[in-house]
């Protein structure tokens, strides 16, 4: 962990995980907006790449108030996580929120901030279960 990434390992495959984030996304009712497989991208222009897959995924009910206190901060939603294998194992990763808050001078709405650097490791241990 450092201050721009939190990263886990997944006892499932690349796919299973990526399945097991997307389901519980679904049973939150939080917008999957796309997913973008790396790897199929890669090889489709000739390139070899470990599976590595893209969620992108949020609330605008939530992200919009962030964004009308710093509009810069929609760089970085809506949220992401990132899922690969390595070495044989599988690995996640998402953004520390946390840091946004002071990289955007979020104040008016950090307990919004606060709450979704809580709500994304949970939904990603929950996925893992």
């Amino acid at each position: 962990m450092n201050d721009s990434l939190i990263v886990y390992e997944s006892p499932y495959s690349v796919l299973e995980t990526t399945d097991r984030i997307k389901e519980v996304l679904k049973k939150k009712s939080i917008k999957l907006f796309t997913l973008i497989d790396h790897s199929v991208e890669a090889k489709d222009n000739g390139l070899d790449l470990n599976e590595e897959k893209l969620l992108i995924f949020g609330d605008p009910k939530v992200g919009t108030y962030l964004m009308q206190e710093n509009p810069e901060i929609g760089l970085e939603l809506p949220l992401k996580i990132l899922i690969w294998g390595e070495n044989g194992k599988t690995r996640i990763a998402h953004q520390n929120l946390n840091a946004l808050k002071n990289r955007y001078n979020i104040v008016t709405h950090a307990k919004i901030l606060e709450n979704m650097s809580l709500g994304l490791p949970q939904l990603i241990t929950h996925s893992l279960k």
